[in-house]
């Protein structure tokens, strides 16, 4: 990922590219879900959370940099269905992306713009005891910007939670699959040696939290990992990565807010490795009671 600053949301989600050349990876951007208990159902009501984060990948001669902004909307349903809290969730994000050089865009490698909006429906089962599971399908939408993937997508996302005592211990598996696995469009890279093309490969990415909270206090470390799951055209070198980081949150009652670094352990094809800082601010915007301040971590 890559420089400045802007915003994007998931959501999350949402990854950038590798290189200003190469864009690949997943259009969920790895990580952006770490400290959310995306398996617990909410309780009903609207929620907006912002997941905002800076990170720069040490690619020669320059590191490339990027500023991703989430904002996302939560409408936890009054229905269920099968047993399950329906939630209704939708994002639009934005980012900056640039070469961080001196003196800057020496190279004119600078984009920014809004991301690929999107939206989900999601099934959340409370299972008694602390636990909970998520199934949601949804999708990104095609967005003509320099810095969006040029097709729509669908997306997947199966979340497992334990919340009890305290804890935070989530487990959120996210797999999107292009509607074109190459296209002409206006696209932030290209794929390799095919001028006037761009590369949309299926992707899956892996979330781990585990975090306790003490008192208003909540620490613990994240971890993540993306694979790109397809071979849009002979020759195209698949991305993967993990990265691990560590969070510290605070909850001031109805705002709850979380800080996160992580770092790249591992990478193929990135051509360098990430390091990355995070914040989100979660609170309800709506509940049909008295809120009860609980602290919400998820989307």
């Amino acid at each position: 990922m890559r420089s400045k600053l802007t915003a994007l949301a998931a959501a999350g989600v949402l990854s950038l590219c590798s290189t200003l050349q190469v864009h690949a990876g997943s259009v969920t951007q790895p990580g952006e879900t770490l400290g959310a208990a995306a398996g617990a159902p909410l309780p009903p009501g609207v929620y907006f959370t912002n997941t905002l984060s800076y990170g720069c990948r040490d690619i020669s001669p320059e590191d490339v940099c990027a500023t991703v902004t989430i904002p996302v909307i939560v409408w936890s349903t009054p229905w269920k269905v099968l047993g399950a809290r329906l939630q209704v969730l939708a994002w639009t994000p934005a980012l900056d992306v640039g070469q961080d050089s001196e003196p800057p865009d020496t190279f004119g490698l600078y984009r920014a713009g809004f991301y690929n909006p999107g939206g989900l429906l999601q099934l959340a089962w409370d299972l008694g005891g602390g636990w909970g599971v998520s199934y949601g399908i949804g999708a990104y939408f095609e967005n003509d910007t320099d810095v969006s993937w040029s097709d729509t997508s669908l997306n997947q996302r199966l979340a497992v939670s334990y919340t009890g005592n305290g804890w935070n211990l989530t487990a959120n598996l996210i797999y999107g699959n292009h509607f074109d696995s190459v296209s002409g469009d206006p696209q932030f890279g290209a794929c390799p040696h095919v001028a006037g093309l761009n590369c949309n490969p299926d992707f899956l990415n892996l979330d781990l939290t585990a975090t306790k909270k003490f008192g208003k206090w909540e620490f613990g470390p994240v971890a993540f990992a993306s694979w790109d799951m397809s071979t849009p055209l002979d020759g195209y070198p698949r991305q993967r990565q993990w990265a691990v980081g560590g969070l510290v949150g605070y909850d001031f009652g109805p705002v709850n807010l979380q800080l996160y670094a992580t770092a790249d352990v591992f990478q193929d094809n990135y051509n360098g490795y990430e390091n990355r800082f995070w914040t989100r601010i979660t609170f309800p915007i709506w509940n049909p009671k008295v809120y009860d301040p609980v602290p919400v971590r998820r989307y």
